[in-house]
């Protein structure tokens, strides 16, 4: 019984999993298979055309989360699309067996047999039911020119194939480039390459479709092409390949999923980033922010005064133009012949650092290689530009330098000279008076150059000034000059004109808010609208000033003033919000908007610790900046800390090792002194190099006043330190009596201890008296079970030789009851009396004999037992 309990316990005791239920209402659009039934779905998804599955665990809180997200967007399309949800957790269900998710919940949606379409996107209703519509329409219906520009103007590539419908209800190639939408929705689930058909032949020919299945690709800045049929099969897989490598991405949505990304660590490596966050609605028909910031960037990314991209710009700033109907306008239009520095191709921007007296300010001209004399180049054979004639052109300008360096103006002077190297060559410079702090608040519609006094003076009647002994400073056409394009922008091809080329990224602050709030965005505002730069390598951002509206205006401004070589932009230190200031602290936590104040304002001397919470050997030193605190006067000396994990810092104070400690001397702060990394961090070492670095004279030449001061400061140093020496005595002598008591309590001990080893060894010899006392009772234990079993032994002899003369005992009345019968059978034969008599006594004599022997046997037996009971009982 003991051993089956045992295997029984062994066994394992594992309890079925309930039963699902319903995960979804039963009133819901959605058809809930909350038992994982597979196979039903995909006989579902057979009647209809467009299918969405929902695969939820029910103990996922996300899948709860979505849940509702779901339920909303089906009760818009549940008329258009099928809705099945599927638990694909339950064990027993087809889902769970045939599926193996790593997350869930995953969206799958099927057009027709094309299919799974998976859907990475945010688990918010607008966003799944704009995806849902794109599988539903994955082809846009191009029928007229306005259409066509309402296309071309969207900031996302677009892929337009021309179809004709007449010849046949389906042409050639049109099924293939339908599915090619399909595969760019389950390669990219952002969903950027728009797909569009053409059906006219006259909107066709706009962008040079001649032919019926034609595919082109539409690009904003580089040149757009036509998928080349005689190098690559026409297939759907080719098609969406040839999309994805070769479009043009002029902003990127950026949708972290919430979980561990390198997503943003991927894309801000690749150079400086402009976040934009704004709040987008993906069904709404109209954005026009959304429309501000394209205009923007592709004014940015036009280097070349693209001829694709101006009709967008002008479709992008007027919306509502009636032209939208009329063929596009021919955009090779001539350029006016008044003066404007965009009819040179090639300029550079020089600034001269000329500063003055009264206010900083500089030279700044524009400097371009003049084409307007001699032959006139064609409109298609337009040169760029070029290095070597740049690099004479400046060589020129340097020998002419003296000629710009002019005193404060107001307007912009232009001068046209001749190319040291070659009198064929042509230059003109226009040059201006401008202020470095003026930079900031300029506006795209009021920049430096434009003005409308505009002088002009040929070379060598400009009043000579005395140079300054400078060098230009030479940087590819910022923003101190900017184009004076017809549309009135200032930006157009900035981003190939200097080193600092940003990367236009969107994000939905509906949704990622909370990486804005990390940037520096406020967290109050009740338009939540943020732009922000962010230069990893140089490991600086910078913030859009939030009293600012978010319009493309500002972002020029933006993206201008940090482009320049000299950038007015303060750079964006995060301050630590958790930091609550006590006055009654003795160590000063120190955050971002604090910094300057205490170390530089504060006129005491400060001894700063950068440490962080993760640094374990920070940690051990806060009782020695306590202590260290509480010695030094605080009229003279601050003791400080910073989180440098929690809080950005200048560059020159960055540090890459913690702990640091920096000693910034009242009357030297800029000539902040390390504690070196060899010395230990202690109480004496920090001491003598505080007051080392303090005692020490900031100048050569110090008046009395001067020394006076010090020595009044050295007096004050020496008996605050003399009011502590006398405390740390009074401290010692307290502990020499804590000394003395603790050497009684360790003598008492001591004895005590003595005492216990006397016990110890008596119980160790008692313990080994017991020890001895028992192996002898286990000895006679031992005996006496010996004896017990041979007593037993002889017991079962007796009783064996007992149960012997019960046998011969009957044997013996037997045989005594024959020998009567044969007496009696003797007499009635009537023998002679005398053999009969000589026979009985010869009879009577053996039976005598007989009993006399077994008598005397069971006497000595019953002599035997009571001998060997009276030894027993002698021996116990």
């Amino acid at each position: 019984m003991g051993r089956s309990s045992q295997f029984g316990r062994a066994k394992d005791v594992t309890m079925p999993a309930k039963l699902p239920v319903n995960f979804f209402s039963t009133r819901s659009p959605v058809i809930d298979l909350f038992r994982g039934q597979l196979d039903y779905a995909d006989h579902l998804r057979q009647d209809s055309e467009i299918v969405l599955y929902f695969f939820y665990a029910p103990w996922c809180g996300q899948s709860i989360a979505a849940r509702e997200e779901i339920e909303h967007v089906a009760s818009r399309l549940s008329d258009q699309v099928l809705f099945v949800a599927v638990n694909c957790w339950w064990n027993q269900g087809k889902c769970r067996k045939q599926k193996h998710f790593f997350y869930f919940p995953v969206i799958h949606l099927y057009h027709r047999s094309f299919g799974p379409i998976e859907y990475k996107g945010p688990m918010s209703a607008v966003y799944i039911e704009k995806f849902v519509r794109r599988v539903m329409t994955p082809l846009l219906y191009i029928s007229s020119r306005s259409k066509l520009l309402d296309f071309l103007s969207n900031y996302e590539p677009g892929v337009l194939g021309y179809f004709e419908f007449n010849a046949s209800p389906q042409p050639p190639g049109y099924l293939t480039f339908f599915t090619s939408a399909l595969h760019s929705l389950k390669k990219d689930y952002l969903g950027t390459i728009r797909f569009g058909v053409i059906t006219d032949k006259h909107v066709a020919e706009e962008i040079s479709l001649a032919h019926s299945g034609s595919v082109y690709l539409h690009r904003h800045v580089n040149t757009s092409l036509i998928y080349p049929n005689d190098i690559m099969n026409y297939t759907a897989e080719n098609i969406c390949k040839w999309a994805l490598e070769n479009r043009e991405m002029l902003i990127r949505w950026l949708r972290p999923h919430g979980g561990k990304s390198l997503l943003l660590n991927n894309e801000l490596k690749k150079g400086p980033a402009l976040l934009i966050f704004i709040p987008y609605n993906p069904l709404a028909e109209i954005h026009p922010l959304l429309d501000e910031i394209t205009k923007v960037a592709l004014e940015y990314h036009s280097c070349n005064k693209s001829q694709a991209a101006e009709p967008v710009l002008q479709h992008l700033g007027d919306v509502d133009s009636p032209a939208f109907d009329s063929p596009v306008p021919d955009v090779h239009t001539e350029l006016s012949e008044t003066f404007s520095i965009t009819k040179y191709p090639c300029c550079n921007t020089v600034v001269l650092p000329q500063w003055h007296s009264i206010s900083r300010t500089h030279n700044v001209c524009e400097l371009c290689i003049n084409q307007t004399f001699g032959v006139k180049p064609n409109k298609v054979n337009v040169p760029h530009c070029n290095f070597l004639e740049i690099e004479a052109a400046l060589d020129s300008f340097y020998l002419q330098e003296h000629t710009f360096f002019q005193v404060i103006s107001n307007t912009i002077e232009c001068s046209n000279f001749l190319s040291f190297y070659s009198p064929f060559s042509y230059y003109t410079a226009c040059c201006r008076t401008v202020n470095r702090h003026f930079l900031s608040f300029i506006s795209s519609e009021k920049t430096i150059f434009q003005t409308p006094k505009v002088a002009f003076s040929s070379h060598g009647k400009k009043d000579k000034d005395d140079t300054q002994n400078s060098i230009p400073h030479i940087e590819d056409r910022n923003c101190f000059i900017p184009d004076l394009h017809d549309n009135g922008t200032n930006i157009t091809g900035l981003s190939c004109r200097t080193n600092k080329t940003l990367n236009l990224y969107l994000l939905d602050s509906n949704l990622f808010w909370i990486y804005a709030e990390r940037l520096g965005a406020s967290r109050s505002t009740h338009l939540k609208e943020f732009a922000a730069i962010v230069d990893l390598k140089e490991e600086v951002h910078y913030v859009l000033d939030q009293n600012q509206s978010l319009t493309g205006s500002t972002l020029e401004n933006f993206i201008k003033n940090f482009s320049v070589l000299y950038s007015p932009l303060k750079r964006h230190l995060v301050d630590d919000p958790s930091v609550h200031f006590h006055a009654q602290r003795i160590i000063t936590e120190v955050t971002t908007n604090t910094f300057h104040d205490t170390v530089f304002s504060n006129e005491k001397n400060v001894l700063l610790l950068y440490y962080a919470q993760w640094c374990g050997f920070c940690a051990s030193l806060n009782h020695i900046f306590i202590q260290l605190a509480r010695l030094l006067p605080p009229d003279n000396f601050t003791v400080a800390r910073i989180d440098i994990t929690r809080n950005d810092l200048p560059w020159e104070f960055m540090t890459d090792r913690l702990p640091t400690i920096l000693f910034f001397p009242h009357q030297r702060k800029e000539q902040s002194v390390k504690f070196p990394e060899d010395f230990p961090v202690n109480l004496p070492n920090l001491l003598k190099f505080i007051l080392h670095y303090s005692s020490l004279s900031s100048s050569d030449h110090c008046t009395k006043e001067c020394l006076h001061k010090e020595t009044v400061l050295q007096q004050g140093h020496i008996s605050h330190l003399e009011r502590e020496i006398q405390k740390l005595r009074s401290e010692i002598s307290a502990l020499h009596q804590a000394h003395d008591k603790l050497e009684e309590q360790l003598s008492k001990a001591r004895r005590e201890e003595q005492r216990l080893q006397q016990q110890k060894h008596t119980l160790e010899k008692q313990h080994k008296t017991l020890q001895l006392h028992s192996e002898q009772l286990q000895s006679t234990y031992d005996q006496k079970n010996q004896e017990l079993l041979a007593m037993a032994e002889k017991l079962q002899e007796l009783a064996d030789a007992s149960e012997n003369l019960l046998k011969e005992n009957t044997l013996l009345r037997i045989l005594v009851a024959s020998k009567e019968g044969k007496l009696q059978l003797k007499d009635k034969a009537k023998e002679p009396v005398q053999s009969e008599q000589t026979l009985s006594d010869d009879n009577d004599v053996s039976v005598s004999t007989a009993a006399t022997t077994l008598g005397e046997k069971r006497i000595d037996n019953i002599d035997t037992i009571e001998t060997e009971h009276s030894s027993e009982n002698r021996t116990g």
